[in-house]
């Protein structure tokens, strides 16, 4: 698991946020290659890498996205500060006092940090902590010496420019990894271990497998197009979501029974359990209440699959993100067991 630790770590702090993922999913092609998987892009600029099978008439599909929660420049203000617009669905609050760097169109790249318009308690008083956090409230500060709107133009950023949040990746003795992103870089590192035990091995699986990196998941769209025509069985690989009233914890891969879209298919729900119980895999049953997958957005496609929903539980998702490495080892696991 070390090096699929590794992987994750490297992958964690490449920048990947939707609609500009392009160096993410040049490190997740790399992976796959390295392992002798043929590849091959969508117009969309999503990854598919497919290991073949013993059955190459039905094929299976697993899918993860490679896409994460960020910000871009919405507006430059007359103070020389940045109003943000959000993608991804997130708590404004979830960003207060986050280091960023402003990425221009040109490459160059400027720190700056989250504050609100009241951010000083000596100055605001009691408003620093009763002002609502939102789009009209948060400002990003740049690290230069800027104090209007032309101040800013000079540096070459602009209305478009993408925000991207630090991750402040750790990973703990005690086997915790902590970071944003988790969602869903954590699963792409689980499929790379899933391919990985077939290579190996030198045994094929099943049946022809294709890994579906999507790459606009966050806006919900991710895995609505370019599914291979062979798919029969879909499985979305996505964090699950521990938390009050949840099953899911940070140790275990769950399978979801439903979310947000609907109950997942009930056969392939009752299939992954047995292999879960099988194979002594820890594992959990849960409902996600506000949550949509690639898997999802491939029904609400049209297309005629049977879908499934796995993953490693994440703490605090959309937020501070923690996970450990047991659910990652625990959702490799359980790839395994459904793809021999």
């Amino acid at each position: 698991m070390k090096h699929l630790i590794n992987d994750l770590e490297t992958l964690l702090n490449i920048k990947s946020p939707t609609g500009h993922s392009g160096l993410a999913v040049d490190f997740v092609e790399t992976r796959f290659k390295e392992l002798g998987l043929a590849t091959r892009r969508t117009n969309k600029g999503a990854l598919i890498a497919t290991l073949e099978g013993e059955n190459t008439s039905e094929e299976y599909t697993l899918s993860a996205h490679v896409d994460t929660l960020g910000c871009q420049v919405k507006e430059i203000t007359a103070d020389g500060m940045l109003k943000l617009t959000q993608i991804g669905g997130y708590a404004w609050t979830t960003i207060e006092g986050e280091h960023v760097s402003i990425e221009t169109m040109d490459g160059t790249f400027y720190s700056g940090t989250i504050i609100t318009i009241v951010a000083s308690s000596h100055v605001h008083g009691g408003k620093t902590n009763s002002t609502e956090r939102n789009e009209a409230t948060l400002r990003v500060r740049i690290d230069q010496r800027v104090s209007n709107a032309k101040d800013v133009q000079k540096l070459g950023i602009n209305v478009g420019d993408f925000v991207h949040l630090d991750p402040r990746t750790v990973v703990t003795d005690s086997g915790f990894i902590k970071s944003r992103h988790l969602d869903d870089k954590a699963c792409i590192v689980s499929l790379f271990g899933m391919a990985e035990y077939f290579v190996n091995n030198n045994v094929k699986p099943s049946h022809t497998t294709n890994f579906f990196i999507s790459n606009y998941e966050e806006v919900g769209h991710g895995a609505s197009a370019a599914i291979p025509e062979k798919t029969v069985e879909f499985i979305a690989v996505d964090m699950a979501a521990p938390g009050s009233g949840q099953t899911s914890d940070e140790f275990s891969v769950t399978i979801c029974a439903k979310d947000s879209s609907g109950p997942y298919d009930y056969e392939l729900k009752k299939r992954l359990v047995k292999l879960a119980k099988d194979n002594n895999i820890n594992y959990k049953i849960d409902i996600y209440p506000f949550y949509g997958s690639d898997g999802s957005a491939a029904l609400r496609a049209g297309h005629d699959i049977r879908v499934g929903l796995i993953g490693p539980g994440v703490d605090a998702s959309h937020s501070f993100e923690r996970t450990h490495i047991e659910a990652i080892e625990a959702t490799v696991n359980l790839g395994i067991a459904y793809l021999k």
